[in-house]
């Protein structure tokens, strides 16, 4: 079973240009809450890593508070980002929305190892987070004056942006220790979750084949390929 995080956006060609023209400025209230929440899910982190560390396990509450916050935080970019007019709701649990993030639910034990050289671990991880961060944004810039002109957005830009915020988000998962593999490339294909804490992940549609028996296939579909070496999907410490 892997604990990898899978991002998704709907997307949908027509836009508002008023909304989009004024996104910055309806995003500030988003913007506080992002920051209060991200100071105490910060602190939160630096608890969990020394739980981790000694136990091996990840506290409850607080993986179910930090994976929250990584969805509340995935809505918000979304919609500064265009990927959607929806406005983001106040709340942890963005299931419904349209640009989402689904986080499995915390494994029974996690490597102390790993835990321990996080902070190595995850340089590449960040300077390719980095990179993605410029990719979306170049991204959502020109999406801007497109949209505001067109009032729609082309399918072109739209997965530029998903490439890059996706990227961002799942080595966020990284960053605050929901996930002790790096961060594959690109999303994995479609598979369901298991448990409350990510939500069901979108399935593939049913085409009348039997239902693989592994917990991360979606019906009617095949299991993800394994990742190539390098950065994509396994760390160093994996044996």
């Amino acid at each position: 079973m892997t604990d990898q995080p899978i991002f998704e956006a709907d997307y949908v060609e027509r836009r508002s240009r008023l909304t989009t023209f004024f996104r910055a400025l309806l995003a500030i209230p988003h913007y506080i809450a992002l920051w209060l929440w991200g100071m105490v899910a910060a602190l939160a982190v630096v608890v969990a890593w020394f739980a981790l560390l000694f136990t091996g396990r990840w506290p409850q509450g607080l993986y179910d508070f930090v994976a929250g916050f990584l969805r509340y935080s995935t809505a918000v970019s979304g919609y500064v980002a265009l990927l959607t007019d929806e406005y983001p709701p106040f709340s942890p649990d963005a299931a419904g929305y349209p640009v989402r993030i689904r986080i499995p639910p915390a494994k029974a034990q996690y490597d102390r190892l790993k835990v321990l050289l996080r902070f190595l671990l995850v340089i590449p991880v960040y300077v390719i987070a980095y990179a993605m961060q410029i990719v979306w944004s170049v991204g959502t810039f020109i999406a801007w004056f497109v949209i505001v002109i067109l009032g729609r957005q082309p399918k072109g830009l739209q997965d530029m942006i998903v490439l890059g915020l996706s990227y961002q988000q799942r080595a966020y998962a990284y960053m605050f220790l929901l996930t002790e593999d790096w961060p594959p490339f690109t999303d994995p294909p479609a598979a369901l979750a298991a448990g409350p804490q990510g939500g069901s992940l979108r399935s593939a549609p049913a085409t009348g084949a039997p239902e693989a028996t592994g917990p991360w296939t979606a019906p009617g579909s095949t299991p993800p390929p394994a990742a190539p070496g390098g950065l994509t999907g396994g760390d160093p410490l994996d044996g």
